[in-house]
């Protein structure tokens, strides 16, 4: 009777997304990482047609007493399919969202789920996020680049709840970790430690097996985060990109040797007055060259560096 009854929940949700949202050809498939944990896994390379906004990974928590998800995905269709996906799991309702942060390719699908009756928590420092011209610029890009799955009815959701920092709940037994880990990627950065799982979901202050994108985050305080993240000692880590991580340990190192890579090549450059054309050239590379997103992401990221150590560099 169970498996009937999600089935036919998930018809209903099928029916009632099926003119509201695009249908989408990629396929967004729960993969189970703990007694209650699961994730969807995107794919690489930057938002376009070819992979329908699916760029990064989000996560959901199964309880008794309803369902817990953390990111909502880079397009309101991809989240109509991702509720498809848990209703084929659970018939619990979905209770709550837990956002990253407010970057595209996480929170876009943020107002399916509230169609469904979720409360929305983020940190305080996202507050405003949606309402810049960034956030404006962004959305018309997307809209160009990934129309229809985003479209006139796309809306940018803000959370219900603001944090102030870290916050623990339970649901059904189920007891959850919220971090505050930023500033880092972000200003409003969250993660996200399932206890009885060992599951972290760490949104994009890890990135696994790829090159993270840095933009104008400030990485000083980005590898304090990653710090704060290795004594939480999970035992799988669910990256904002990329697959589920087994050596937790290890991939969080990857990410903080890159960052703290391009801070001493780029500081260096700094201090002797190197400009950045003649620092970047010099500088090797070959170490991450061959990780994906090198080619989009390592110049900007060494770019923005440089700037962030001048301005570190005036403060002393």
């Amino acid at each position: 009777m169970k498996i009937l009854a999600a089935l036919f929940l998930s018809c209903l949700v099928t029916f009632a997304y099926g003119a509201q949202y695009a249908a989408v050809g990629v396929k967004v498939t729960p993969i189970k990482v703990g007694a209650h944990s699961y994730y969807v896994q995107g794919l690489s390379g930057a938002a376009s047609s070819a992979n329908e906004g699916y760029m990064s990974n989000a996560g959901f928590v199964v309880t008794p007493a309803g369902v817990v998800v953390f990111d909502t995905l880079g397009t309101p269709s991809l989240a109509a399919e991702m509720v498809k996906q848990i209703r084929k799991i659970t018939t619990q309702p979905i209770k709550r969202v837990i956002i990253s942060h407010y970057h595209a390719d996480h929170y876009y699908g943020t107002q399916v789920f509230k169609e469904l009756g979720a409360e929305v928590w983020a940190h305080k420092n996202g507050q405003g996020a949606i309402n810049t011209d960034a956030a404006a610029d962004r959305l018309a890009q997307r809209k160009e680049v990934l129309f229809p799955w985003v479209n006139e009815n796309t809306r940018l959701t803000p959370a219900d709840k603001w944090l102030d920092g870290d916050a623990d709940f339970e649901m059904g037994g189920v007891h959850f970790a919220l971090r505050f880990v930023g500033p880092a990627h972000s200003a409003e950065d969250m993660a996200m430690l399932v206890q009885e799982d060992g599951v972290l979901y760490a949104g994009d202050l890890v990135f696994k097996g790829r090159v993270p994108f840095i933009g104008d985050a400030d990485s000083r305080a980005w590898l304090a985060s990653l710090d704060k993240l290795i004594a939480l000692k999970p035992r799988v880590l669910v990256p904002g990109h990329g697959a589920v991580s087994k050596t937790p340990q290890t991939d969080l190192a990857l990410t903080r040797d890159y960052l703290t890579y391009v801070r001493t090549t780029m500081g260096k450059a700094v201090n002797d007055l190197v400009p950045f054309d003649e620092a970047y050239a010099r500088t090797d590379w070959s170490k991450y060259a061959k990780l994906p997103a090198f080619a989009q992401a390592n110049r900007p990221n060494a770019y923005n560096t440089y700037l962030l150590m001048e301005k570190e560099s005036m403060e002393k």
